[in-house]
């Protein structure tokens, strides 16, 4: 596994793979990864012939009064673990912004609701250095996890509409032994939170197991089961526009985003 720092580096290390024909993946992450980045650069290692991963913690999707500073790092470890999965180029650059970065890449609509309601201008740091991390690996096919399913579509969207020639790929939510989606913020839970935490998949998972067509009478079922400090939503949308139903009478998607303690958490399920 070869890493590269420099943004020119990378690129250049990686057009001169696609000049000779390489078919290239990539899995772009925060680090501090865990069993569902790895998932996620598997996914990525069986559909291309050079793999990438990228570490970057991205300011700017990150609000004022949000755990920048505090997001868990582990460099080292992420480098081994990369490695294991058979990651070819480990991008990791300090900073990818120049002192007078201007250009913003904004999804409109699929943004506004859900976590894009609670963190206004989260999603324009998503798709922002997504637009960026594309113009420099130029990957053939991307992976991203369902765990996030909101960014997922909004990337897909953003592809579709600005006609990028890159396959997206979104791999399976990964969960631990007791059900808690994997996510590198559970560290910050403790015995007690995480029990609480656990409540959010319990939730979903009654949503999911009721056979009412009526969103409102699955959502009343559901919202008890929940004991967090504060719900930021829960919800049930239509899988792609991520509008919310009245009805269910086909494939929809079910999330939540709530805080238990400190921690902000999300979750999802297909229905």
């Amino acid at each position: 596994m070869h890493t590269v720092a420099d943004v020119a580096s990378a690129q250049t290390r990686l057009l001169d793979f696609k000049r000779h024909g390489l078919r290239v993946g990539f899995v772009p992450t925060m680090g501090f990864l865990h069993e569902g980045h790895l998932s996620l650069m598997r996914l990525a290692r069986a559909r291309c012939d050079h793999l990438v991963a990228s570490i970057y913690v991205n300011p700017l999707q990150f609000g004022p009064n949000e755990d920048l500073d505090q997001y868990p790092r582990d460099l080292e470890r992420d480098t081994a673990l990369c490695e294991s999965v058979g990651v070819d180029t480990l991008f990791v650059p300090p900073d990818l912004y120049d002192g007078d970065h201007s250009t913003t890449v904004r999804v409109q609509e699929l943004t506004d609701g859900l976590c894009g309601a609670s963190r206004p201008g989260h999603f324009d740091g998503v798709t922002t250095v997504v637009a960026r991390l594309f113009g420099i690996v130029q990957p053939d096919v991307a992976v991203f996890g369902e765990k996030d399913y909101q960014q997922l579509a909004v990337i897909r969207r953003m592809v579709r509409d600005l006609c990028l020639p890159i396959e997206i790929v979104g791999g399976p939510l990964v969960r631990d032994v007791d059900g808690l989606a994997l996510s590198s913020r559970n560290k910050y839970l403790n015995a007690s939170d995480r029990s609480r935490a656990l409540t959010l998949f319990a939730a979903l998972q009654a949503i999911a197991n009721s056979g009412s067509p009526s969103v409102s009478e699955r959502l009343a079922i559901a919202r008890p089961i929940v004991q967090a400090d504060s719900v930021d939503y829960l919800s049930i949308v239509h899988p792609s526009s991520l509008k919310p139903l009245e009805t269910i009478d086909g494939p929809a998607r079910a999330l939540v985003a709530a805080h238990v303690g400190s921690t902000r958490l999300i979750d999802n399920i297909g229905l």
